[in-house]
């Protein structure tokens, strides 16, 4: 079957900047991500070296301040440099936007100082974060957490006991910013911290055996005893949820984007082999059943982009985009699933085997419906914002 070289995808970026950012993307992606993708996934490696390479090209700190070596970036250009390295690779694209979601409390809920000594280094030094707020048995119900952390009696350090789950970058991760309870039950009762990836006490359990993503470690973290002292502390005491919740509405815009760039490579993977697989002496690609679902594979791949972007672009404003977020990750990520099982079908027999990346994406893409908040949560906030609070 011939070749058929996907087309890079449109992108109305608004400066010459972020056309120059794209192609290095692009050129990184293409030479540095990809060829190594499949093999890599199948034997559950970690790239650690693409990371330090985005690091010093200055991808893992996009959004943020430049003053504290980050680039600067609108998040509607950030997205979509997440979506052009997660066609390449999700296990890359999701590692940036757990990344980005892990600096967040300190770039935007951070002291003047702790933003001085620490951003530098998370943002553009080598560094890796994970974000911990999810366990065991408080997942959508993330209020109810149970790690708690103790001041002692000389009001200085604090101690976190608990067990963190479901965290990406869970035992390799440079720093984790992590959510635990330091007061009352409930949201109120919450508080942030900034824990080294090396502090006494932090261990984590072997990672999780996934059926997807396996290159990206996902695992328990437990803090036994963890000294934190009070200068690691992210905002005021009992902010933590507020935080938590802030970071996420981003988060989920992160998730969107993940989501339509491993749609994207799903449609150009089913193009090629459509136009390439001849039956009853010619392409399939000439069948109308067949061009009927790419049409609407890439429809909802359109959509979902403009959806994220038109959230970014609240979000660049300052203006309310928590809706709009819920709603980009839920189409994002369902149309994820829907393209990657339609890309599955379009190969036929190959599809369902690992010759071909079109099984690996309908594996990876149903991850993406559950993290960083399941789409029936996605659907409980959207109506909230519709018809407002359940009435209890």
């Amino acid at each position: 079957m011939p070749d058929r070289a996907p087309q890079p995808v449109d992108r109305p970026l608004p400066t010459d900047e972020a056309r120059d950012l794209i192609s290095l993307v692009r050129d990184i992606a293409q030479h540095e991500i990809a060829p190594k993708a499949a093999e890599e996934e199948d034997a559950g490696h970690f790239p650690r070296e693409v990371f330090r390479l985005l690091s010093e090209s200055g991808l893992l700190g996009l959004p943020y301040d430049s003053e504290y070596g980050g680039g600067d970036q609108p998040y509607e250009v950030y997205l979509q440099v997440l979506e052009e390295l997660a066609a390449a690779r999700l296990t890359v694209g999701l590692g940036v936007s757990v990344h980005t979601l892990s600096c967040h409390a300190v770039a935007h809920f951070g002291t003047k100082q702790q933003q001085v000594e620490h951003l530098p280094a998370m943002l553009g030094g080598g560094l890796l974060g994970a974000y911990c707020l999810s366990e065991a048995t408080s997942g959508s119900d993330a209020a109810s957490l149970r790690t708690r952390a103790v001041r002692d009696e000389q009001g200085g350090d604090w101690q976190i006991t608990g067990t963190k789950s479901w965290i990406t970058h869970g035992g390799i991760a440079d720093f984790y910013t992590v959510m635990a309870r330091t007061g009352e039950e409930g949201p109120r009762g919450i508080t942030a911290f900034l824990v080294p990836g090396d502090a006494a006490g932090l261990s984590a359990a072997l990672p999780e055996r996934k059926m997807g993503m396996k290159g990206s470690p996902t695992a328990q973290v437990h803090f036994d005893g963890v000294r934190v002292p009070d200068a690691r502390r992210i905002g005021e005491e009992g902010q933590g949820f507020a935080i938590a919740l802030a970071a996420l509405d981003s988060g989920r815009l992160g998730i969107a984007a993940c989501a339509v760039g491993l749609a994207q490579s799903a449609l150009d993977e089913a193009l090629a082999y459509a136009s390439g697989r001849r039956q009853f002496g010619r392409p399939i690609s000439d069948f109308e059943g067949l061009r009927f679902m790419l049409a609407d594979m890439a429809t909802q791949i359109e959509a979902g982009r403009a959806l994220y972007l038109a959230a970014a672009r609240l979000r660049d404003a300052g203006r309310p985009f928590a809706k709009q977020a819920a709603m980009a990750k839920l189409h994002c990520t369902d149309t994820a699933m829907k393209v990657t099982t339609d890309a599955v079908q379009v190969l036929g027999g190959y599809g369902y085997t690992a010759d071909f990346p079109a099984e690996r994406y309908m594996r990876e893409a149903k991850a993406l419906q559950i993290v960083e908040g399941t789409n029936q949560i996605q659907r409980m906030v959207i109506a909230r914002h519709l018809a407002g609070p359940e009435s209890h």
